[in-house]
């Protein structure tokens, strides 16, 4: 049986069992600390985790606005392609045929966007992308140089759109209605005035002569130029058309609104 003397409250062992009680007394203080260091480090993780998941409903919300904010605008795009179209047009397969074209030009330009994460697109890539369906992989029938440019989402639609609206007409009364027929499409950069100079060229087609009057393709393609605050100049020279845009790159880059 355990014999403790009351007067000096000292149990048998003395010393030693001080000591066993004292070390037992640290070990289970720094136990309690690093449970607490423990309990901090996961409240802090919890804390992170609610704040990254915060930023993350925002960031979701933000994209389901920016997609709405699209979509309603190529819904109204399409809208004004197809009452355009339709107006002044006779015959169902013409107008079929034009509306189609024209959703097809945007389609790809959305398909351009859509790889570069609809943040932008090279001036280049849009051109090249815009021509392929009326070009000959076998002899091309266009020549293309210019630098390279950046251009933001807006831009991307309007020249896209602008060079099917070209391309459609060449084929049909311009340059490329003919076998020798060729167009240059040129564009260089004036560093000084920070615009844009962009050439489209026919050459070797038809004598050209001046229309009758504008059509809903001639006033799309000024249009567009207007939307980028560009200047579009059309001419009938009897050696073959010519477009001529000249635009302030600060517009090109500017995000469609």
């Amino acid at each position: 049986m355990l014999e403790v003397d009351l007067r000096t409250d000292k149990r048998p062992g003395g010393a030693e069992f001080h000591q066993d009680f004292l070390a037992e007394n640290v070990s289970l203080r720094l136990l309690l600390a690093q449970a607490e260091i423990n309990t901090r480090s996961l409240l802090a993780k919890a804390g992170i985790d609610a704040k990254e998941r915060e930023a993350s409903d925002k960031l979701q919300k933000l994209i389901l606005e920016e997609l709405h904010h699209r979509i309603k605008n190529t819904l109204a795009t399409v809208a004004a392609i197809v009452s355009q179209s339709l107006r002044n047009l006779q015959g169902v397969e013409h107008a079929q045929r034009a509306i189609e074209g024209r959703l097809l030009a945007l389609g790809r330009a959305h398909d351009l966007l859509l790889q570069a994460k609809w943040s932008s697109a090279d001036l280049g890539t849009v051109v090249r992308s815009a021509i392929e369906a009326f070009d000959n992989p076998d002899e091309s029938k266009f020549s293309i140089a210019g630098p390279d440019i950046r251009m933001a989402s807006g831009a991307v639609i309007a020249v896209a759109m602008t060079l099917n609206e070209l391309c459609t007409n060449t084929t049909k009364f311009g340059a490329l209605s003919v076998p020798e027929g060729r167009v240059d499409i040129i564009w260089t950069v004036d560093q000084a005035t920070q615009r844009l100079h962009l050439t489209w060229t026919e050459k070797n087609g038809p004598v050209v002569q001046p229309p009758a009057k504008r059509s809903f393709g001639t006033r799309l393609i000024e249009t567009l130029g207007k939307q980028l605050r560009g200047d579009v100049q059309l001419a009938y020279a009897s050696t073959g058309f010519s477009y001529t845009f000249d635009v302030p790159i600060a517009a090109l880059s500017t995000p469609a609104t």
